[in-house]
Parts: structure tokens; C-alpha cells; sequence
């Protein structure tokens, strides 16, 4: 829908009676408040709503509190979660003093970097598919204050119920650690639900390519196709929230928490990338793995600012227990054909059009409207500046000798250490004002203040167990 009197035309024909207006906040949570379908008009269509931007986190202060959501037309769909026929639209935010585009809304910066590309003559499309993987467990507990703290996760599926007394007996159908891809049913005891996500999914217009059970116990994942930079986090904070809604209905609680469960695969969200021009792929050559010389480039960019980027790729402090050796997940900074222990993988494809770059060490706790503009941003820098990515790595990475090993770059091992990268590295991302320095700023300071120095402040259990008879 590209007109007001399209979207009326549509709400009328699904018997809409309230207008959902959606938008993402600054850390990546979807926000959204509803009016009446009375009130949906091309006036307010065209001129947007206005909201207290000051009760958003990271926003406004309430000495500036106003702020405007204005509805993006061509989002407009039906929510499928609302008891009533609920119309959905997805929102910008506008300053209204100025009419322009916030700095600190996500989305924003996802379509300054769409059109900062188009700008470079480099290419006029990025497209962006991402793989967020995600748990379900059937309960979740979890508490922390002076007196102590704890955390509890369980799913039928997981290897601690082998002994558990179930409701007509215990059937012993559960995964092992690490045993997870991808046994059939009866192991799969929550194929039904991914089906329903699916199902969901489709409904709303979004192609879905698999679902399968995930290595760990209780993981798992949907990956949908992929589009346009901002269409595909649009399409992600939509997968989001379908599959979180419909394990809840299934009475199940989904989390995309990169890594709740110790000792086993986290969630990540491998994120593959290309560019094309006039409708033309701009990753396919006769160079390493058939890719171009500026996909080679592209890589080049990706490696040489991984840390800076890890502090929007992977911006929790739990991002970093994924980030640890034994769990397929990518720390050492290199590329390779096929090979999945590499930073960056090629995968093999059986078209040129396919050709493609899958960067490895994303997680499902981004916000990815952030994190694929930085990404974009980087790549861009390493096709302008030529940089090189060196040779590929194609052996297994974690079975080389500790002499070689140390040779390759590492990914940042905490938030801190990724926080101090960006800190250091960060003029890619303001080329054509895609990024300000007050984004970069007060997420720096953010994540310092409310999650760095808020894990670092709190005794972990498994102190006690090091320390406790010291």
C-alpha cells in the first residue's frame, strides 16, 4: 500500500476496529500504543501521531518529551495476536520541531544507510538474510537481590528430565548436550508449534525457507528469505514477534537471549549479505570461491571492524558466553569457503545470483536495524579503502596449533572490550550521517553504565563455588 486511501480501503475490507501503531526503541524492543479505528484518517495518516518520547528508554528527556510516530504505508498488514480485527502499520520517528527523522531511531538509521549505499555508486541494494535462532522452554525462573540470585530453565526435551517424574510416566525422550540437529519425532516434541510459526509467518507474507530443531536442547530455528536491508529487520521484528506470541499460546516461553543455557549452543543469527546494481549481483567473480574482487573487499571491511561492530552485532553482556570456544560459534577473524569454524563463510551456491557472504558471528539479541546499517557501513569502507582480507582459512580453525591460532585475529571476549573497539573505531559508521556521534555516544555509555557495570557490580553463583571457602 502506497496511499492513505489504500490503507482505509484495506482496513474497511478486514473489518478493522482499532490501528496498531509499532515502533523500535533505541535497544531494539518493539514498542507500540493503539487507537480507534475511528480514528484512522488520511490526516492523521499522513501527518503521523504524537507520543511521549521521554517514557521510551534512551529517548527524550521530559524537558523535550514530544515526539511523532508517522506510519510507514507500505507496512500495513493485520496483527494476527488481537482478539479484535487490528490493524498494524510500522512507524518512524519524527522530531516534530524539525520534521526530520530522529537520530536514535533505529529505523532511521537503517534507511540513511540504504541511502548512503545508493549515494557511493557502489551498488544500489544490500540484501540481508538472517538466521535467529531461539529457545523454548516451559518455564523460566529467575531473581536476584541482596539475599541472592538464581536463574532456572526447563523443557521437557532437555537431559536433567531423564530422572524427572512426568504425568503418565517419563517416555526418555531427550536430547543429549549437543544432540539436537536433528533427530526426528518423538525427540522433536515441539515440531507442531514451529509449524504453526511458519503457518503464521506465511500469513503475513513472509517467506519462509526451513524450520528445523537446533543443536542445544529445546533450540531452535525458522529462517525466513531474504529482502532489502530495512525489509528484513521489518520482517525480523515481525518473526520475532510471532514466534514469541505463538509459544506463548502454546503455554511456552521463547527467548532469543544468545545464551541461556550453560554448557551447550547459543542463538545465534548468522546474518548472509550482498550487494547488486542495476539488478545485477555484485558479489559473483572469478575470484576465491567465485566471489568479485569487491566482495572480497566487502569481507575485507566486515573483519578489519568485527570488534567495533560487535558492540551492535552482539551488544549484551550474555552475547559473550556464546563467544567462547567449543560451540560453533565464530571467534577467530577469518574467511573461508564452506568452512563454518570461519568468521565469515561463503556458502556454496548454484547460481551466481546466489552469490553471497555469511557473517557468522551476529546474535539473536540485536537490534538488527542498528546492527545490519553497521554492518552495510563496513563493508562499504572496505570496497572505498580496498582492504584486504588476506588469505582464506580453509581448515577446520579450532584444530590448529596455538602458534597459528594466536596469528589470526580474535573477536572481542566481553561487551567492555567491544564497547572500547567502537570507542576507538568508529568513523565508518558516520560517513553520509548514517550514524551521529550522539548514537554512538549514548549507546557507549548505555551499555557501560546499565549492563556492563550492572553484571560486573553482582556476585555470580559460580563464585561461590571458586571462592566461597577462600
Amino acid at each position: 500500500m502506497k496511499s492513505a486511501k489504500e490503507v482505509i480501503d484495506f482496513a474497511k475490507k478486514n473489518n478493522a476496529v482499532m490501528v496498531d501503531l509499532k515502533f523500535i526503541d533505541f535497544l531494539g524492543t518493539w514498542q507500540h500504543f493503539a487507537v480507534s479505528i475511528s480514528d484512522l484518517s488520511e490526516e492523521m495518516l499522513e501527518e503521523g501521531r504524537m507520543f511521549d518520547g521521554s517514557s521510551i528508554r534512551c529517548w527524550q528527556t521530559i524537558d523535550s518529551s514530544d515526539m511523532k510516530v508517522m506510519p510507514d504505508l507500505s507496512t500495513t498488514t493485520m496483527d494476527p495476536f488481537y482478539a479484535h480485527p487490528t490493524l498494524s502499520i510500522i512507524c518512524d520517528i519524527i522530531d516534530p520541531i524539525t520534521g526530520e527523522g530522529y537520530t536514535r531511531d533505529p529505523r532511521n538509521i537503517a534507511s540513511k544507510a540504504e541511502k548512503y549505499l545508493i549515494s557511493t555508486g557502489i551498488a544500489d541494494t544490500a540484501f540481508f538474510g538472517p538466521e535467529a535462532e531461539f529457545f523454548m522452554f516451559d518455564d523460566v525462573r529467575y531473581a536476584q537481590d541482596a539475599e541472592g540470585g538464581f536463574y532456572a530453565i526447563d523443557s521437557p526435551e532437555c537431559p536433567w528430565n531423564t530422572g524427572t517424574d512426568e504425568p503418565g510416566g517419563n517416555k526418555a525422550y531427550k536430547y543429549g548436550h549437543k544432540l539436537g540437529y536433528f533427530p526426528t519425532a518423538p525427540f522433536d516434541q515441539d515440531r507442531d508449534i514451529r509449524a504453526e510459526m511458519v503457518l503464521k509467518l506465511e500469513e503475513m507474507g513472509i517467506t519462509v525457507e526451513a524450520q528445523h530443531h537446533e543443536v542445544a536442547p529445546a533450540q531452535h530455528e525458522i529462517d525466513i528469505k531474504f529482502d532489502t536491508l530495512l525489509k528484513t529487520a521489518d520482517n525480523l521484528q515481525w518473526f520475532k514477534y510471532v514466534i514469541r506470541n505463538v509459544a506463548r499460546d502454546n503455554g511456552k516461553a521463547a527467548t532469543f537471549m544468545p545464551k541461556p543455557m550453560f554448557n551447550d549452543n547459543g542463538n545465534g543469527m548468522h546474518t548472509h549479505q550482498s550487494l547488486w546494481k542495476n539488478g545485477q549481483p555484485l558479489f559473483a567473480g572469478d575470484q576465491y570461491a567465485g566471489l568479485s574482487q569487491d566482495a572480497l573487499y566487502y569481507i575485507g571491511g566486515i573483519l578489519n571492524h568485527a570488534p567495533a561492530l560487535a558492540a551492535f552485532t552482539n551488544p549484551l553482556t550474555n552475547s559473550y558466553k556464546r563467544l567462547v570456544p567449543g560451540f560453533e560459534a565464530p571467534i577467530n577473524l577469518a574467511y573461508s569457503n564452506r568452512n563454518r569454524s570461519a568468521t565469515v563463510r561463503i556458502p556454496v551456491v548454484d547460481s551466481p545470483k546466489a552469490r553471497r557472504l555469511e557473517y557468522r558471528c551476529p546474535d539473536s539479541g540485536a537490534n538488527v536495524y542498528i546492527a545490519f546499517a553497521a554492518m552495510l557501513m563496513a563493508g562499504l569502507d572496505g570496497i572505498q579503502n580496498k582492504i584486504d582480507p588476506g588469505d582464506p582459512m580453509d581448515v577446520n580453525i579450532y584444530d590448529l596449533p596455538p602458534e597459528k591460532l594466536n596469528k589470526i585475529g580474535k573477536m572481542p571476549s566481553s561487551l567492555r572490550e567491544s564497547l572500547d573497539a567502537l570507542e576507538s573505531d568508529n568513523e565508518f559508521l558516520l560517513k553520509g550521517n548514517v550514524f551521529t556521534k550522539d548514537v554512538i555516544e549514548y549507546w557507549l555509555d548505555y551499555k557501560m553504565e546499565e549492563e556492563v557495570k550492572a553484571i560486573d557490580s553482582r556476585p555470580h553463583p559460580h563464585e561461590f563455588n571458586l571462592y566461597f571457602n577462600y
